[in-house]
């Protein structure tokens, strides 16, 4: 018989049933109708969402490339004026140079005006007359000291407008390296993507910078630097012309007569050329004899290496022989050989040092003797050259200063001179 095991739950209504039924649809018509509204809202959102990204992306990577572009341009104008500027440092650098020459040659005119005056001034008695010479003298001294102070000028306005160049272009290197670091950033961020490896999250990033400038104040900046540069190159220019024709003027004003004589001077020089030959001779000998020598200590030192040997294995041998047992402790011919044999060595050993003693001495006193011959060398080589000098001195009154550049011996450090000059009356 069959039974149920467990008493029934509530029973619901037929209606009840019918009703959860509806209820049921209507909320899944309900939640689809809600879940395609949201998803067209959805796809309405990306599509304005990514369209305004990627117009934004758009509108930054041009707006990028437009401020490369300024910044680039402004860049090659900086760097076209950076290498003006170092060509018109440079030239005027070499005027400022000639200049210095040019005051450099007045003050040997200068000082060889007031040695003539100088000498004059040894005349006796009836000979101390005020003549035309002394005048010519007096008047050349003034016109030097004129040309001098002028040429001074010249050169001190040099100087400031270079440090005035130099420090228009610091201003312009500094420019020019900013925005070649900035051109470097920008490019860095026109090359950034999504697919980028070094893209992150940021603090803050639209905060504005300590020391943030307007656009306005950065393109015056620039503006300025080089407006500055072009006004100093041009100035330099001006100067350099102005320079230039100074220099052409107090050389015509010190173009006069003078006298020059080199006989005396000649006559010592070949003396001292001749002097000086021996000497390097003599150099040349003793440092011969000094390797000789210094060879013959180091053969001596290895012969007394080797008698020193030789002297350990006869002493080795003696002391080894003095074990022999018994009777056989006899005193032999090989005995008598070794003992002779330490003797001669020990005499050989003497020798050898007492003549490395010998040898040693010769050795420094060659060292004292060339040591005496290169001083000798040295006072004579001074000599020599300050008697070149007095004949460049010489030389410089009859040659225009422009023409003249002597030729020097890296060897003897000495000038050569011509040796077939006249006195002139310039």
């Amino acid at each position: 018989m069959a039974s149920l095991s467990v008493k029934p739950g509530q029973r619901f209504t037929l209606p009840d049933w019918q009703n959860n039924a509806h209820r049921i649809s209507a909320d899944a018509e309900h939640q689809r109708s809600t879940s395609h509204q949201i998803r067209q809202e959805a796809r309405a959102l990306r599509n304005d969402t990514g369209n305004q990204a990627r117009w934004d992306e758009y509108d930054t990577r041009t707006r990028l490339k437009d401020r490369i572009t300024s910044v680039d341009r402004w860049r090659e104008v900086l760097a076209k004026c950076l290498t003006d500027i170092d060509l018109e440092i440079d030239a005027l650098t070499k005027v400022k140079e000639a200049a210095e020459d040019a005051l450099q040659a007045k003050n040997l005119c200068l000082d060889v005006a007031i040695e003539c005056l100088t000498f004059r001034e040894s005349r006796r008695d009836i000979d101390v007359v005020r003549d035309p010479v002394e005048e010519e003298l007096h008047r050349e001294v003034k016109v030097i000291e004129k040309t001098k102070k002028l040429l001074q000028q010249r050169v001190d306005e040099a100087f400031k407008q270079l440090c005035l160049l130099k420090e228009a272009r610091q201003q312009l290197n500094c420019d020019h390296r900013h925005k070649v670091e900035a051109l470097e950033l920008d490019r860095q961020c026109l090359s950034f993507s999504v697919t980028s490896g070094n893209i992150s999250f940021k603090v803050n990033p639209t905060r504005i910078p300590d020391g943030t400038t307007a656009l306005r104040e950065w393109e015056l900046n620039s503006q300025c630097n080089k407006d500055r540069a072009d006004a100093e190159m041009k100035a330099s220019v001006e100067l350099r012309g102005a320079i230039m024709l100074t220099i052409a003027q107090t050389d015509n004003e010190l173009d006069a007569q003078r006298i020059a004589t080199e006989f005396a001077l000649r006559k010592r020089i070949r003396d001292m050329e001749g002097a000086l030959s021996e000497l390097r001779w003599q150099e040349k000998n003793t440092l011969e004899e000094i390797a000789e020598m210094e060879e013959n200590i180091r053969q001596l030192e290895e012969d007394l290496r080797k008698r020193t040997l030789d002297l350990k294995v006869a002493h080795t041998r003696l002391e080894t022989r003095t074990y022999r047992p018994h009777v056989e402790l006899c005193r032999d011919q090989a005995q008598f050989g070794l003992t002779g044999e330490v003797q001669d060595l020990e005499a050989a050993i003497r020798a050898l040092q007492q003549k490395r003693t010998e040898s040693q001495n010769a050795l420094d006193a060659l060292y004292r003797q060339l040591h005496r011959i290169q001083t000798d060398i040295g006072y004579k080589t001074n000599s020599l050259q300050l008697d070149n000098k007095c004949m460049d001195t010489r030389r410089k009154l009859v040659i225009p200063m422009e023409k003249f550049d002597p030729e020097v011996d890296a060897v003897n450090r000495t000038r050569n001179l011509p040796r077939n000059s006249q006195l002139e009356l310039a």
